[in-house]
């Protein structure tokens, strides 16, 4: 039986809105057990982030801002993360923040055979995306209503638009071309393997679950199953 993987959360209150928690709990309730829960802010004086500390049983880290124009937020973060890397079992490490400062943070962690989610705004800049093995937005997780059937999904891009998306176009065909057998099919989740490997950005930010969901949506490529029963895709052929 595998066991289930490990997650520390750790959250930038400075760079990141409370309301995305709701989403963010809801995407990491997909890969493991979340164990360690911790939110680093200033909390002395009015926090947005309070109201949701007790409901997801977060862990308040006090971070004064010793000196003006500087964060000391991120390197308290920092410390933090390092000390749990090399003193608890962790298998996923899960940044929130939209601050580039934590690019070398998440490449020490990959390098340390971890694996890195992020949680940011659209904003965030690319070299820390670029770190992560995935990267999710969080421009439109919100706080679930009664009305809202309580969801964080984003509405899935249509046809038209993923097709326009060079990035996400080229690393599918990259991924099926370096899959394929000889007949052209390339087993899904070896292609979503590959995908992984080139971008960051999870399919969640395209409102779609999973990669293979994504590629069919764009109605370029064939799809069918091999003789194992495991779906399959391949390049149309023109």
């Amino acid at each position: 039986m595998e066991m289930e993987k490990k997650i520390a959360l750790i959250i930038d209150c400075d760079n990141a809105k409370a309301d995305a928690i709701y989403g963010i709990m809801e995407e990491l309730s997909k890969f493991g057990e979340t164990s360690i829960r911790r939110a680093y802010g200033n909390w002395k004086g009015s926090n947005p982030w309070e109201e949701v500390l007790h409901p997801f049983a977060i862990q308040p880290i006090q971070q004064f801002p010793y000196t003006k124009g500087k964060n000391a937020t991120d390197l308290a973060m920092t410390i933090d993360v390092m000390e749990l890397l090399f003193t608890e079992s962790i298998d996923i490490f899960a940044i929130v923040s939209s601050d580039s400062d934590f690019t070398p943070l998440a490449m020490k962690l990959r390098a340390k055979s971890k694996q890195v989610i992020g949680f940011g705004e659209e904003k965030t800049p690319q070299p820390f995306i670029d770190s992560c093995n995935s990267f999710i937005y969080i421009d439109k997780f919100k706080k679930p209503t009664e009305s809202d059937a309580a969801t964080n999904d984003i509405e899935p891009l249509d046809r038209n638009k993923l097709r326009g998306n060079a990035k996400i176009m080229n690393a599918i065909r990259k991924a099926i071309s370096e899959e394929a057998d000889e007949s052209g099919w390339a087993v899904a989740s070896k292609v979503s393997q590959q995908i992984n490997r080139q971008i960051p950005l999870s399919p969640k930010n395209y409102g779609y679950a999973k990669w293979p969901s994504l590629i069919r949506a764009t109605e370029y490529f064939e799809e069918g199953k091999n003789s194992k029963g495991q779906p399959v895709f391949r390049i149309k052929k023109k």
